[in-house]
């Protein structure tokens, strides 16, 4: 095109970042800047978006600076954006300054606080403020119980149909609590169709407890009906993994190889001074310390858990498939790109691995420093050893000792 207006600008970069490709979204904004075309709301509302996919926090400041100093409106739309960009960066404090700033907030902007606080693990401020919204007689809508995981005052109190997102919220944490059979039992009577999200919350859950039996059970199902993904073959071969039941891990790998499934790469991202770090697993060179990469972890207590490699090979071959997960590359530059006591925020594409998160409680204790760890499924602040694990979208605490296994 010849001449591009604000619309065509806006309509590319809302394309880019509606279909996951938010890197790109933020460098073409950066171009509309340079072409001296001035962005409107719509534009802006796109980029906060993006920042929060990328975990971008300082580009999401530059960017509501930006809102301020050319006069723009941070109104009921905006602010939304703003509070839902904070919160999936992990800084509260900003999200709620919004918040309070917001006049004539709706039920959205109250529902993104909710949830904001939730999801990051600030669970009275979340319950005070669903009080808060109630008490101003707004009517709580799905979304709010997505955030605060109340199952059954939904439909009962509130005449609210529970959605595919509140029966993962319940079964995270039944699952998580050791009632698998519940779980279970809940997933099998639902009235709508369970999803393989769903299905793989009860898997992992199934991994954590040893549970091969239903483990067994729900991939046949997956499989059966086509909803099996590269998740659900990787966590049956971390169950029979754990276990020593190589059988298990080998039948696994021909039935993902049969079925034409690839396992997704491992991907870790880190903002350092407004730039956006992409890490791959496997990457050997980017670091060694002359003593083994983690070396000085295992001075302080660390031991790698060799039962989650998927191979059937020696102890010092499984500690070396460790050391290249990308989430230990990410933290490895965090920690030697910024000033100590600053926090780290990593962004990971799968599920974080239990040695991982065994590393990172360690680093945060030793390093100490604050590491936020934002996954495919939950966030995870690692905070002087423990782990304050929260199930994204969910109201769900747990504190995990350094020892622990568990993620």
């Amino acid at each position: 095109m010849e001449d591009r207006d604000v619309v065509s600008w806006n309509v590319m970069i809302d394309g880019y970042t509606q279909h996951g490709r938010p890197n790109d979204a933020f460098v073409l904004f950066r171009k509309m800047l340079k072409a001296n075309l001035k962005p409107n709301e719509v534009t802006l509302l796109a980029v906060l978006s993006a920042c929060g996919q990328l975990g971008a926090l300082e580009s999401g400041r530059w960017v509501h600076s930006y809102l301020k100093n050319n006069g723009i409106e941070i109104n009921v739309h905006v602010g939304t954006a703003l509070i839902d960009m904070y919160s999936t960066c992990g800084s509260l404090e900003d999200a709620r300054l919004v918040f309070d700033k917001i006049k004539n907030k709706d039920i959205i902007a109250w529902n993104s606080m909710i949830v904001g606080y939730a999801m990051n693990g600030f669970s009275q401020e979340a319950l005070q403020l669903f009080s808060d919204m109630c008490g101003m007689l707004l009517h709580p809508t799905d979304i709010t119980f997505i955030g605060l995981g109340f199952f059954r005052s939904m439909k009962d109190e509130f005449g609210i149909e529970p959605k595919i997102e509140h029966y993962r919220c319940m079964v995270n944490l039944l699952g998580r609590a050791g009632h698998l059979k519940e779980a279970y039992l809940l997933v099998k009577g639902m009235k709508i169709a369970p999803d393989p999200v769903l299905w793989e919350t009860l898997l992992g859950a199934c991994r954590l407890y040893g549970n091969i039996g239903l483990a067994e059970e729900i991939v046949r199902f997956l499989v059966d009906h086509n909803l099996a993904n590269s998740g659900t073959y990787i966590l049956l071969s971390n169950i029979y993994a754990a276990t020593g039941r190589w059988d298990g891990v080998a039948r696994t790998r021909t039935l993902m190889k049969d079925s034409g499934v690839q396992k997704e790469p491992g991907c870790s991202s880190i903002e350092v001074n407004n730039k956006v770090h992409e890490f791959l697993a496997e990457q050997r060179n980017i670091y060694d310390d002359g003593g083994g990469k983690w070396g000085w972890l295992k001075a302080h207590g660390y031991t790698p858990q060799t039962d989650i490699v998927l191979h059937d090979i020696g102890e010092i071959e499984k500690e070396q498939s460790l050391e290249v997960h990308s989430k230990k590359f990410a933290i490895a530059f965090g920690l030697i790109s910024t000033r100590p006591g600053t926090t780290i925020k990593i962004f990971k594409n799968l599920r974080v691995c239990s040695d991982c998160h065994v590393v990172t409680k360690l680093i945060s204790k030793i390093t100490d420093r604050r590491i936020v760890v934002r996954d495919q499924n939950r966030f995870h602040h690692f905070v002087d050893g423990s782990c304050l694990v929260v199930i994204t979208g969910e109201l769900y605490v747990s504190i995990s000792p350094t020892r622990s296994n568990s993620s």
